[in-house]
């Protein structure tokens, strides 16, 4: 019976992953900005909220390409 091993930790390229998921962030940022313009109050106070957490997130993903970019030397 073969038993079940995690797979190795392999962070060989995080940062270039979290360099996309910002850069694939900030489009969606950009995208939401610009249907504000067509939304109704109610979808205006969503969009905002959402690319509030996406500022949040975009902010921690930055720190952890940090800590990654440290990590390899």
């Amino acid at each position: 019976m073969a038993q079940n091993r995690p797979n190795p930790d392999d962070r060989s390229d995080n940062v270039e992953k979290l360099q996309e998921m910002i850069v694939h962030t900030i489009e969606n940022m950009e995208e939401a900005e610009e249907a504000l313009e067509f939304a109704s109050p109610e979808e205006r106070a969503q969009i905002e909220a959402k690319n509030e957490r996406r500022r949040e997130s975009i902010d921690s993903m930055r720190l952890e390409v940090k800590d990654e970019a440290r990590n390899r030397k």
